[in-house]
Parts: C-alpha cells; sequence; structure tokens
C-alpha cells in the first residue's frame, strides 16, 4: 500500500477551529459498510442507532495540560510538550528550543518551576521535575490542542478538550470521538438498556505524527500505554452471549480492545495492562469491535487507515467524500460518523 491511497483533498474551512456550542449538536455520518448506504444524521440518533444489547466502550483517559513554555537555565526559550508521565516527578518530553538542552541542564518552566533534563530517549526528553509532574502541569500547563486548531487555548478548550467522563490523567490529545457526548445523552443511551464499560489509553503526541514514508509496511508507530478492566472483559463476555455488538468510541478505544486480543492466539480479551505499536491497516482482521463511532481524521494519517482498515478503503474514500460535498466539520472538534463493520 502506498501513501498516495489514504490522501484527499479538503478545503482548510472545513478543519474546525471551535467545538459545536454543544457537545451533542454535531452531526453524525452513518456508514453501513456492508451496503455502503450513508445516511446523514444528527449526533442525538445515536440512541435510535445503538441496539438495546450493544455494549459502547468508552477511553476514559483524562487530557492533561501537558505544553509547559519557559527558558533554559542559559537563558534561552524553551517550549516542552510532556508526552507521558514516567513517575511523580519524571516525565518524557518534546523540547522545542534554538540548541539542544544536553543532559544535566536546567529548565525554567511557567512561574519558576525547575526541570533537570536526564537524557534522550529517542526523539523525547528525559526530564526530572522538582515537585510533582502533575501538580506542576495543573497549575502552569497549557491545553496541548492539535497543531491544526490555531487558537491559543483557552478556558472553554480546558472543558471542552475532554470527555465528561474523563477519569484517568495521562493522555496529551482527547479521545475526540467522546466529547460528543454529555450526561443527559449518555443516560438516554443507558435507559434503552445499552451496556457501557471503560478501558484506558493515554493517547500521545505521537497520534498527530505524519507517516514520512511513502511505502506504509516500513511505518513504525508510536507505543501507547492501555490498561482494560475485568469488569470491562466481562461486559463484552456477557454482550456476545446476548448477540450484542461492540461499540468503540473513538479509535483509541479499538485500538486498546484490538491490541489486548491480538495477545491471545484465540483473540480472547485479556485484563490488565500494556504497550501497544499496534498498526491497523487494510487486511488486518478484527477480534474484539464490531461498531466504532469517530471522528473525521486527516489525509494521509494512520487514523485514516485505521477506519479504512475497518470499514473498506472504498466505502470510507466515498464517505469522505460526501462529508466534504456535505460540508461536514473535520478533525477534534469536528462532527463524527459511525461505521458499522
Amino acid at each position: 500500500m502506498r501513501l498516495s491511497e489514504f490522501d484527499y483533498h479538503l478545503p482548510p474551512e472545513l478543519i474546525a477551529q471551535h467545538p459545536a456550542a454543544e457537545r451533542t449538536a454535531s452531526r453524525l455520518l452513518h456508514l453501513d459498510a456492508s451496503t455502503g448506504a450513508l445516511e446523514d444524521r444528527r449526533f442525538t440518533d445515536i440512541v435510535e442507532l445503538l441496539g438495546r444489547d450493544d455494549l459502547l466502550v468508552v477511553n476514559d483517559t483524562r487530557v492533561i495540560k501537558a505544553r509547559l513554555r519557559g527558558r533554559k537555565d542559559s537563558g534561552g526559550e524553551v517550549e516542552v510538550l510532556v508526552e507521558r508521565v514516567l513517575d511523580a516527578n519524571r516525565a518524557l518530553a518534546q523540547v522545542r528550543a534554538s540548541k539542544t538542552p544536553l543532559a544535566g541542564r536546567k529548565l525554567i518552566l511557567g512561574r519558576g518551576v525547575e526541570a533537570e533534563v536526564l537524557g534522550r530517549r529517542d526523539e523525547f526528553f528525559e526530564l526530572r521535575f522538582e515537585e510533582g509532574v502533575l501538580d506542576v502541569l495543573a497549575r502552569e500547563g497549557e491545553v496541548p490542542l492539535p497543531p491544526y486548531i490555531t487558537h491559543v487555548p483557552g478556558s472553554d478548550d480546558e472543558a471542552r478538550y475532554q470527555t465528561v467522563y474523563a477519569r484517568s490523567p495521562g493522555a496529551v490529545a482527547a479521545p475526540t470521538a467522546g466529547l460528543h457526548f454529555d450526561p443527559p445523552l449518555l443516560e438516554r443511551i443507558r435507559a434503552k438498556g445499552v451496556g457501557f464499560a471503560s478501558v484506558t489509553l493515554h493517547v500521545g503526541a505521537g497520534t498527530f505524527q505524519p507517516v514520512r514514508v511513502d511505502d506504509v509496511s516500513q511505518h513504525v508507530m508510536h507505543s501507547e500505554w492501555y490498561d482494560i478492566p475485568q469488569a470491562t472483559v466481562d461486559a463484552i463476555a456477557a454482550t456476545r452471549k446476548k448477540k450484542g455488538r461492540v461499540v468503540a468510541v473513538g479509535t483509541t478505544a479499538l485500538r486498546a480492545l484490538e491490541a489486548a486480543a491480538a495477545i491471545q492466539e484465540e483473540g480472547r480479551i485479556v485484563a490488565g495492562a500494556a504497550e501497544t505499536r499496534i498498526f491497523i491497516v487494510p487486511g488486518y482482521r478484527f477480534r474484539a469491535v464490531d461498531r466504532l463511532i469517530t471522528n473525521f481524521h486527516l489525509p494521509r494519517s494512520t487514523l485514516l487507515m485505521l477506519v479504512s482498515a475497518f470499514a473498506g478503503s472504498d466505502n470510507i474514500r466515498r464517505a469522505y467524500a460526501h462529508a466534504v460535498a456535505g460540508r461536514y466539520r473535520f478533525f477534534s472538534y469536528g462532527d463524527a460518523m459511525l461505521l458499522d463493520r
């Protein structure tokens, strides 16, 4: 497969710069992959489109205010984007500076918080903060909006670039399919009899890294940490027994479930935490997920490859052309799709 197979034209004005006035006010494009049928809907129609024995699986990761600005102890400006919190005081981070900081140098971040550069791990720097990393980020950090959102993060972004069920801090990008749900909509879904379960996958900044090779098979995925509770494994088993469908809310929930299923030869999902570099492209055999709620993804991205694998490349090309022609809003703050595998 060539990278050009996953390209499409997107007018820049269709990239959503701000969320809809209400979480549930987005549009929903329903693609039935078995027939290729496309249907324009409102996101609130998800209640009607889910079956009473279906199971919604969400990613309950919480976005941390991962971007810090400051200076090196030598005086030069520096910008830090925390990729992963390693323990109470250490983190891996991208560091932008006029000169690469060497091990032993100090960074003065925010209003005077000191972080020492311990060394490099591939493209990331290992930093040790003088106080708790999460405390520093909560007090001094900025919401790490994606690079295609151009405004300075504000208080509205702190609330809206976060799902209403976010619980476990550690993501530097939101699991954006979940941004469309609010508590009343979730209550309507539960009242219908739809099950609700969660996984945790801390989304890293690597989710925005472009694919730089023309031969897609040569691309190396970034690593992400996930955790699947036993309660979710049990809920999936009960759903299968009732002939219901497992509905992943977002590509990150899907990646966690499929990564766990891939560990076992028979495709069984086992509870626990692990790292994954799973790379899902057309031809992949899905083991865990039957339906996917997702936003629209960037051209030439690994996530566009994932949805092409899930619903079929031709179906996705037609759906994206339909969405562009219909003036859907794209990317993190944009509209959504419901894909039937």
